[in-house]
């Protein structure tokens, strides 16, 4: 019985960790204490575009109650008519405001800012 297949197996490995060997010392060293490029500061921040979502009230309905609702259905939702909605960004409150009409679209008027 030849050592033949073994043999071949072996170089084969060594071929490929040869490889690997050259390949990583072409790789430069990354060093992780020197940011690379300038910073951003405050001023490239305000530019960056964020979605603002309004939140008027939340349900809780059992699926049964979900699957029968159609057009003119009516969702009773968790929050008096009165109370302020939630403005959210990112999913984090951020402000409650009272809903407005202007002209033909919906707005809101903030009345307290979180934090402030």
């Amino acid at each position: 019985m030849s050592d033949e297949p073994a043999q071949n197996i072996e170089k084969a490995i060594d071929e490929a960790t040869a490889a690997v060997a050259v390949q990583t010392g072409k790789l430069s060293k990354i060093e992780g204490d020197k940011p690379a490029g300038e910073a951003m500061g405050m001023d490239g921040l305000l530019g960056v575009p964020v979605k603002v979502s309004v939140e008027v009230g939340r349900a809780k309905m059992t699926l049964a109650e979900l699957v029968r609702l159609s057009p003119g259905s009516v969702v009773e939702l968790d929050r008096d008519a009165h109370q302020p909605v939630d403005i959210l960004v990112g999913g984090k409150l951020v402000a409650r405001g009272e809903v407005v009409t202007i002209g033909d679209k919906y707005g809101v008027r903030v009345t307290s800012v979180q934090g402030s």
